[in-house]
């Protein structure tokens, strides 16, 4: 009985890449693995045929025989190629790609040594030290590179040793039913290698707790939520690897007077009943110290009055936010008996009149009998 194409076993094409012949193997070996299947004779025979598939579709030279030649090309028994059947361990294969697949199985080479953790540092300001920027001295716990063996771990005249166990891999292969798993290498554990001798400073970690003072200019306009990135001053790598990063993570302080959105700030002024009646000139604080604000007369509570240039500088640009205040009027409270008559005497004048000097008084009082007129109707 002849033999199906290698090709047509997999439900690929010709032309298909090496991925995609891993993928369609993965396919079915899941589906009629041995283990999956107890004593199903045909499914072993197609695990089989698919395992044989895969292992010359995957060598670049039995590969090339095959195209050429077909299976004269890669049979042993016919003076081709080497292939051996497909018989073998039926677990090599599986796991090799199961893990080229899903990022692991067996690589070349040895393990590389880690990249050191990015760290990151909390700093409040205050808005006027967020609004114009300053240089922040900032003390530092890491992990720092050893000086003693140079981030080495290993006692100076000495070094480190591949780990026979898992040859520099730092992982070992654990067989469980039909899946392949990696974990540490119990010997190095997950290092790849041993040392024999490890240094006195730092006890062969190649890395001691330090402290170290930075410093870090903080830009004017930076906001809460903004971050600050240190190349290379997180903690040291493993073993001589490179450092990771440092993140300065900004927050701002609730400032009692000013609340900020975005490049403008806002405050409320609270202005007397006579002022807002009558006009005049209030003092109004900024940052950058007190300006005079001229307030119209008849003005109303809440009124927003906009004081160009006074807010923040955008850190990302050059356009500058503006101030908003909002004045509030405030009822006078404490009143003596002399300052009481006066109030009522003014609010006689104003008796009738509220039309014209209360119009949206007027309006709200006059929309609240339609509303009751309306409701007994």
């Amino acid at each position: 009985m002849s033999k199906r194409d290698y090709y047509e076993v997999l439900g690929v094409g010709r032309d298909a890449s090496e991925r995609e012949i891993k993928k369609a193997y993965k396919r079915l070996a899941m589906k009629f693995h041995p283990d999956r299947n107890p004593g199903d004779k045909e499914a072993e025979k197609n695990f089989k045929d698919a395992k044989e598939a895969y292992e010359i579709l995957t060598d670049s030279d039995k590969k090339a025989a095959y195209d050429q030649f077909g299976h004269a090309g890669v049979d042993p028994n016919r003076g081709g190629g080497g292939f051996g059947g497909g018989q073998g361990d039926f677990g090599d294969i599986f796991g090799d790609v199961f893990g080229d697949i899903f990022g692991g199985g067996r690589r070349g080479g040895q393990r590389q040594a880690a990249r050191g953790s990015d760290l990151r540092y909390n700093l409040e300001l205050s808005l006027e030290e967020a609004v114009r920027g300053l240089t922040k001295e900032l003390r530092i716990p890491t992990l720092a590179s050893c000086d003693s063996c140079d981030g080495s771990g290993a006692k100076k005249g000495t070094q480190a040793t591949t780990c026979g166990t898992c040859h520099g891999q730092g992982q070992v292969q654990m067989r469980q039913g039909f899946f392949a798993v990696q974990q540490a290498c119990p010997t190095c554990h997950g290092r790849g290698k041993i040392i024999k001798d490890p240094c006195n400073k730092c006890h062969g970690e190649g890395r001691v707790e330090k402290s170290k003072t930075l410093s870090v200019k903080i830009p004017a306009g930076v906001d809460t939520g903004d971050r600050i990135r240190l190349s290379g001053e997180g903690e040291a790598g493993e073993f001589g690897a490179p450092p990771g990063d440092l993140y300065v993570q900004v927050s701002v302080r609730e400032h009692s007077i000013f609340t900020r959105d975005g490049n403008n700030l806002y405050c409320e002024v609270p202005i007397s009943f006579s002022k807002a009646a009558l006009g005049g000139e209030i003092e109004v604080p900024t940052l950058d110290g007190k300006v005079n604000l001229k307030i119209p007369t008849e003005t109303q509570t809440g009124r927003m009055f906009r004081l160009r240039g006074k807010g923040v500088k955008s850190v990302r640009s050059h356009a500058v936010g503006d101030l908003l205040c909002k004045v509030v009027m405030e009822t006078p409270v404490n009143l003596n008996e002399k300052q009481k008559e006066l109030l009522r005497e003014f609010e006689a004048t104003l008796t009738g009149q509220s039309k014209k000097h209360s119009p949206k008084a007027e309006g709200f009082f006059d929309g609240v009998k339609k509303f009751f007129q309306d409701l007994n109707s």
